[in-house]
């Protein structure tokens, strides 16, 4: 659950059909409708959007967009207000996805069991990071549409479950690019440095990126930053380099998208194209 001044915004989840088209006079989306889904919607800026009842932020220009987590099945409501009090409504419904199962074996100890001091540095690092993607701002930079920020092979895919040792661990929540150390690692989309750190305990070298209305991009295992904390980007450029910092087997790019604390899958970000 997230708070826009004040305003409680709860995570939700809907199907899977690509929906990019106008099913009312003011209800536009982009994007494939999925768990894991990123949706951006445009209307008027005079309206009012909510999503099962919980106000959405609106640009000036009408943007506006929310995610759905990897596990909700539930049905949920997209309504406009206009000024008047006409509304316009939409009911989204989730479809589940199956997700891949990933075994790696041959993790060492320390990664699998890291010593209370390694345990306590890696709780500071999540705390770091969630207060990142607490970030509030009106940029719009989301409403542009995403590029893959590097060209590689995918290696791992959102939502997949690694199996370390034959012992079940939490979902992975990114996609994994293979590449080489010190290949260049471009801004997806473009938006404002609001941390990097170059040595985190899991995710080493850790960059997140604010696209704004709570869309950030991080990007994990990087072995070098172009940009500092605060810097304005644009998309396409280069601002890192890939790496195998951290608990990495094998230098590689982990790129992850969410929406608050919300964890999105970057290969349907990709999709979610702008709404002229």
């Amino acid at each position: 659950m997230f708070k826009f001044n004040n305003i409680k915004i709860i995570s939700f989840c809907i199907s899977s059909v690509l929906f990019t088209q106008n099913a009312f006079a003011d209800i536009k989306l982009s994007g494939e409708i999925k768990q894991g889904a990123l949706v951006i919607g445009k209307t008027d800026s005079n309206n009012i959007v909510t999503f099962d009842n919980k106000v959405l932020p609106l640009s000036n220009r009408g943007d506006y967009v929310f995610g759905f987590s990897r596990d909700d099945e539930k049905s949920h409501l997209l309504l406009i207000t206009y000024p008047n009090g006409k509304t316009e409504q939409k009911t989204l419904t989730p479809t589940k996805r199956e997700y891949k199962i990933q075994r790696i074996e041959g993790i060492a100890k320390i990664i699998m069991n890291p010593d209370p001091k390694s345990a306590a540095r890696a709780k500071q690092d999540g705390i770091h990071v969630r207060a990142a993607r607490k970030t509030l701002s009106n940029k719009i930079y989301f409403s542009k549409g995403f590029i893959a920020p590097i060209k590689g092979i995918i290696t791992g895919v959102y939502g997949s479950q690694r199996v370390f040792n034959g012992v079940p661990k939490r979902p992975h929540f990114g996609l994994d690019y293979a590449g080489k150390t010190g290949d260049p690692v471009k801004a997806p989309a473009a938006g404002t440095v609001v941390m990097f750190v170059p040595d985190m305990f899991y995710s080493g070298g850790t960059m997140i990126i604010d696209h704004g209305h709570g869309i950030t991009s991080s990007f994990l295992h990087l072995s070098k930053s172009y940009v500092q904390t605060g810097d304005d980007v644009t998309k396409g450029q280069v601002i890192a380099a890939v790496g195998s910092s951290g608990r990495a087997t094998g230098p590689h790019l982990d790129w992850r998208i969410n929406w608050f604390n919300m964890r999105l899958d970057p290969a349907l970000v990709l999709k979610a194209l702008p709404i002229n």
